[in-house]
């Protein structure tokens, strides 16, 4: 487990920063601006404020998910399913919240709506070949390495 530093920036003084539910969570709390309620109609994504901004490390990116709890108990969870922030973006952190139910669903200001993993990545440089290495699984595609 390493432990890094990173810089937040509140655009709102109401923004709550990130927070670790457990001292072993991999994933910090993002939290809704503090306010007023957002009410998110059925099949609709709405783009939830977090007010804040942060500085990722170089070589690392900010990967937002749902909160288990927010989509398995009320269907609300990311749009995108996977949030990707690079370590160069300084604009606010959003939340592109879906209600996935036939009901309509509220989120109250200050709840907390997606979690943050900070991980490291790899740059690759791609490069255009005639050839592959041989494999066991070779093409087999969706599926081809079983169910069991």
């Amino acid at each position: 487990m390493l432990n890094a530093e990173v810089k937040v920036k509140k655009f709102n003084p109401e923004a709550k920063l990130p927070t670790y539910g457990t001292e072993l969570a991999a994933g910090a709390d993002l939290y809704a601006l503090p306010g007023e309620a957002v009410t998110i109609p059925p099949h609709t994504t709405v783009m939830m404020h977090t007010g804040l901004a942060m500085e990722i490390p170089t070589g690392y990116a900010g990967l937002i998910f749902a909160r288990s709890g927010l989509a398995s108990k009320r269907g609300l969870a990311p749009a995108n399913k996977v949030g990707v922030v690079d370590s160069d973006y300084r604009g606010e952190f959003m939340v592109a919240l879906h209600n996935h139910t036939d009901e309509q669903r509220v989120v109250e200001g200050g709840e907390r709506i997606a979690q943050l993993v900070i991980v490291p990545y790899l740059t690759a440089s791609f490069v255009e070949s005639e050839e592959l290495s041989d494999t066991v699984r070779q093409a087999g595609g969706f599926g081809s390495t079983g169910t069991k």
